[in-house]
């Protein structure tokens, strides 16, 4: 199987460690009430203790090593005829979709995405709905017009 050539952003990296600490402030709530509760009516305090290693685990996965796997898998080509699409860190997914499926294209920046001056590509066909994350807002926007141009010389090939 050919390696697909385009890579996202590596500041996409960036943002998502930031998007899973925020994420991870609202498990630190829930590890907190469930150690509070635990300490405050004489439970097993080692209970607390795992708790507490359980969350500096899930800090490092989720925060340090997890967004650097994704992006490292994270690949895309957009050519005449089609685009593909491949990404996934347990289990890799790679998705052909044809031009002629294509419905529209959109660009998105989020606030996040915005501070690091990426956008997302999000192409619709009339099935499903593909997204290309933090690419370089040039880029994005470049992509968006060259689908557009793919699909509008595959229209007129029907």
């Amino acid at each position: 199987m050919v390696q697909l050539s385009k890579r996202i952003s590596e500041r996409a990296v960036s943002v998502w460690r930031i998007h899973a600490f925020l994420r991870l402030v609202i498990f630190l709530l829930g590890y907190s009430i469930v150690s509070f509760f635990i300490w405050r009516f004489d439970g097993p305090k080692w209970v607390v203790l795992l708790l507490a290693v359980l969350f500096l685990i899930h800090l490092f996965l989720s925060v340090v090593v997890w967004p650097l796997w994704r992006w490292q898998r994270w690949r895309y080509d957009v050519r005449e005829k089609e685009m593909e699409v491949e990404y996934g860190v347990w289990t890799r997914r790679r998705t052909l979709i044809p031009m002629s499926r294509v419905q529209h294209v959109d660009f998105r920046q989020g606030p996040l995405l915005k501070k690091y001056r990426l956008a997302s590509v999000v192409i619709f066909t009339a099935a499903t709905v593909h997204e290309i994350p933090a690419l370089d807002e040039q880029e994005a926007e470049k992509l968006c017009h060259v689908i557009s141009a793919f699909v509008k010389v595959d229209d007129r090939d029907v």
